[in-house]
């Protein structure tokens, strides 16, 4: 049996105030806040989603926000660029947006596209690019129009601490098709449109360390609970030691941590953000898990308050 990983499914980041957080990436890039829900394993910390308006697999970043936790060291065994695809044509009224919110950028050129390098203000790593590929985000939001907006992830660019051994489990074990190499980059490609490019720092990276400003996980695509149970064994069968099946509400997960150090999850497409509310009304309230329910109260006075606002 050979399987093959239809693309990035979410990426998951550590940041800092929850105001902070949901201004950027709502306020600035114009990202629909879809889920905000508690961190399952630890109640007293939101789980922020943001994506495009219906919240699919391919769009979603996810954040843990830790007001007072120490910043954080990118570098291998993570992710160290997370890379949003606009439409193309789009990139000028994106260099635009940023210059007028007073955030600095680069601009790189890699495997013939051009890209918007910059930095949300807990530290991440983020870039935008240009591709055809890939469904209009219908979601519109201030000055952010769906001929502009965001679709959802380009890729992201992997730092591990063993390279080779990244490589070949991206081949071998995740299906990954190799399109090319410049420099000390190779990249690869799934079979999804959206969240499908991977890059990968072909130099051994310094292992990071854990905190504001860095990527937690990165997590792959299972198209249902049948395909994951599958995908459970074979990557066990290819040497990975993997996690339980773990019920996420909005997913469930499985997790295991590759040779490079980089933890890799991976998530099935349903049930999605829609079922515990409806997609009209996603993120606009504290949603729950039914075992943390009775705690609510508790919890809520814990939770630091935010809304979502037009910065334009």
């Amino acid at each position: 049996m050979s399987k093959k990983t239809m693309g990035i499914h979410h990426i998951t980041a550590i940041v800092g105030h929850p105001q902070e957080n949901v201004d950027f990436y709502a306020g600035v890039l114009g990202l629909r806040l879809v889920k905000q829900t508690v961190n399952f394993d630890d109640p007293g910390t939101y789980h922020l989603y943001f994506g495009n308006e219906g919240g699919k697999p391919g769009t979603i970043i996810t954040f843990f926000p830790w007001p007072d936790a120490y910043q954080g060291k990118i570098g291998g065994g993570q992710v160290g660029v997370t890379s949003y695809v606009v439409p193309k044509g789009a990139l000028e009224f994106w260099a635009k947006r940023l210059e007028t919110f007073h955030i600095s950028f680069t601009k790189m050129e890699r495997f013939g596209e051009t890209s918007l390098l910059f930095e949300d203000p807990h530290g991440l790593q983020l870039e935008i690019v240009e591709r055809e590929e890939g469904l209009v985000n219908t979601w519109s939001f201030g000055a952010i129009t769906s001929e502009v907006a965001i679709k959802g992830f380009g890729g992201a660019t992997l730092l591990s601490t063993q390279p080779q051994k990244t490589a070949e489990l991206l081949e071998k074990t995740m299906g990954l098709e190799k399109v090319g190499q410049e420099g000390e980059f190779i990249r690869y490609r799934s079979t999804a449109d959206i969240g499908n490019i991977i890059d990968l720092q072909l130099t051994p990276a310094a292992r990071g360390e854990m905190g504001v400003g860095t990527v937690h996980h990165i997590a792959w695509r299972a198209s249902d609970d049948q395909d994951q149970l599958e995908w459970k064994q074979y990557v066990k069968e290819h040497g990975y030691g993997v996690t339980p099946v773990k019920n996420r509400n909005y997913f469930n997960a499985i997790y295991f941590r590759e040779h490079g150090e980089i933890l890799f999850e991976i998530a099935t497409d349903p049930p999605g953000f829609a079922h515990d509310e409806s997609q009209e009304t996603m993120g606009n309230e504290l949603k729950l898990p039914e075992q943390y329910e009775p705690h609510r109260d508790k919890i809520e006075r814990v939770l630091l308050p935010f809304k979502v606002r037009e910065l334009d």
